[in-house]
């Protein structure tokens, strides 16, 4: 994709990986459209932005509420003149064990993680159709490939996630608009605190910070034919994620004995 002179809207810009990937975006020369629901952040964002591209703009919005996220969608392309591409990035944790959690956690889960992202790809998808061009980008996690203890509502929206973009793909092919699935590991955001009533998390470093993996993500989006980005391809420590993903397809049985022995 050309980001010089392209138009993206952005999701969950308000902090981390969202917020340092709208700027470099922009410094590419892209008019950025973010979302969220912090003002006062993505006023910071978005300033940011303008200094690259006076035209960039945003969105104060909960994504929980798919309808919502739907107009936000569809006046981003009215508001921009149309959009080269929607990165879906916004998304919550949910740490807590299977026992414990309740059909509203998974709900709110699902809505943001997944029902969200797929809401705002479908309805910009006719446009983009009848245009011919777009990309659509969905950030999903290391979460969507492999399950993680006690994240069984994160993980299972991650996952969803991964196999929407893959059949979306397939289904896309020859159209003009691009899927790519972005997966992103230990990433220093404000997903890994301790949210009351939850757990933390298992993994504590080291990580790798937002605009390292937004600059992956901007890789990405210039690759003309990949499908799937792991970041980082390798881990501070020195295993590569992709490996770990195949490891557990080649032996499932021996990959969750051994993430049940990290408890």
């Amino acid at each position: 994709m050309k980001l010089d002179g392209s138009k993206i809207l952005v999701t969950g810009a308000s902090s981390g990986i969202g917020a340092a990937l709208a700027p470099q975006l922009a410094a590419k020369g892209a008019t950025v459209g973010i979302v969220a629901r912090r003002a006062p952040r993505l006023e910071e964002v978005v300033a940011a932005c303008r200094t690259h591209t006076p035209g960039s703009t945003f969105w104060a919005a909960d994504l929980g509420d798919v309808d919502i996220a739907v107009g936000v969608a569809l006046e981003a392309w009215d508001r921009l003149d149309g959009l080269d591409a929607l990165v879906n990035n916004a998304a919550i944790g949910k740490r807590k064990l299977t026992q414990t959690l309740t059909p509203e956690d998974v709900d709110v889960t699902m809505q943001t993680n997944f029902f969200s992202p797929v809401r705002m790809g479908m309805a910009l998808l006719p446009r983009m159709l009848e245009r011919g061009t777009g990309l659509i980008v969905n950030v999903s996690s290391m979460g969507g490939r492999l399950g993680i203890l006690h994240e069984a509502a994160y993980s299972a929206s991650k996952f969803a996630l991964c196999g929407w973009s893959e059949s979306m793909r397939m289904d896309l092919d020859g159209t003009g608009v691009k899927v790519k699935l972005v997966l992103p590991g230990p990433i220093e955001t404000e997903i890994w605190e301790v949210r009351p009533g939850e757990l933390p998390g298992l993994y504590d470093g080291p990580f790798v910070t937002a605009a390292d993996c937004a600059a992956d993500i901007v890789a990405a989006m210039e690759d003309d034919e990949g499908f799937e980005y792991y970041t980082p391809e390798e881990v501070p420590g020195g295993w590569r994620q992709k490996d770990l993903v195949v490891g557990k397809t080649q032996s499932c049985d021996d990959f969750l004995t051994g993430m049940a022995q990290m408890t």
